[in-house]
């Protein structure tokens, strides 16, 4: 089988994780500056056997798309021109930080550690990812 890989889209920062071969681990894998995504994407999928790609869908507490789904739209367009082989799925994002931040919190990371908002785009991006391979589960 191959991955599937995950994104936590932002518009500084994409937090990217990764399950095991089998589908049923999902791991962090980096955050990476999303001006350096494409390239990274690229470089990742030629090394990589990818299945699919899901990216996290930002909405309101009403269902409603956040402020920031326009970003991840023209994002979404460009990836399906640039990788148009690879299915890209969007799921449903909402608390995935605020989990990615107290996941922290109850992991023991010093206070330092939970400023690195980086780890918390990749613990996010985790987080996302394993939700979706549960669900898939069932």
């Amino acid at each position: 089988m191959a991955r599937i890989l995950a994104l936590d889209y932002g518009q500084k920062r994409t937090g990217i994780a990764v399950t095991d071969e089998m589908q049923i681990i999902a791991s962090g894998l980096t955050t990476v500056q999303t001006t350096q995504l494409f390239d990274f994407l690229t470089n990742y999928f030629i090394k990589e056997k990818v299945e699919k790609v899901i990216i996290g869908d930002p909405k309101q507490m009403n269902g409603t798309p956040s402020e920031s789904a326009i970003y991840i739209e023209k994002f979404c367009e460009d990836f399906r021109i640039k990788f148009p082989k690879f299915p890209l799925i969007k799921v449903d994002e909402r608390f995935t930080s605020k989990i990615a931040f107290q996941t922290m919190i109850d992991s023991g990371l010093k206070k330092k550690q939970r400023q690195n908002k980086g780890l918390i785009d990749e613990i996010a991006a985790t987080i996302l990812l394993q939700d979706f391979l549960n669900q898939k589960l069932f």
